[in-house]
């Protein structure tokens, strides 16, 4: 019997300071372990976007991001790495604002957080996130990674 249709929603946060964006070396999840990562999560029922966003931006790192200081800077349709994977909507923010202590506050999911310029994300960079960023510097709002063409019976 096919496992059912599941689409999930994400929310990431690129945090810049200074021409650079913070990046989470992952670990221990079983999603795309050993390689850097943005603050990010799902989405919460009955949370918003940019709620969800915030509160992965505390929960992981530290940083108290005031909503206004989020902007939407692009959405991307990701496929599933395989039949039994759920298809994700993911919804990217920038912030340059926040309080708080930059600190690896889930050390069983985060190997380390470290600073990157923002023009050379690191060769272990998620793709899609290195993506992502590129659509956003290209002005482009939505974009896939990983879609299958349709095909029309």
């Amino acid at each position: 019997m096919p496992v059912p249709f599941k689409r999930v929603s994400v929310a990431h946060i690129f945090l810049i300071q200074q021409d650079q964006v913070l990046l989470l070396n992952r670990q221990n999840t079983g999603h795309d372990d050993n390689r850097y990562g943005l603050p990010a999560g799902k989405i919460d029922r009955g949370e918003t976007a940019p709620q969800a966003a915030v509160r992965e931006a505390f929960e992981e790192c530290g940083a108290v991001v005031d909503p206004k200081d989020l902007h939407l800077i692009g959405v991307l349709q990701i496929g599933p790495p395989h039949s039994e994977a759920d298809e994700r909507i993911n919804f990217f923010f920038r912030a340059n604002r926040w309080t708080g202590a930059i600190t690896n506050r889930e050390p069983d999911k985060c190997q380390e957080l470290s600073w990157f310029p923002l023009n050379s994300l690191p060769d272990t960079t998620i793709p899609f996130i290195k993506q992502a960023w590129k659509n956003a510097q290209q002005g482009e709002w939505y974009g896939t990674f990983n879609m299958k063409p349709y095909a029309r019976d």
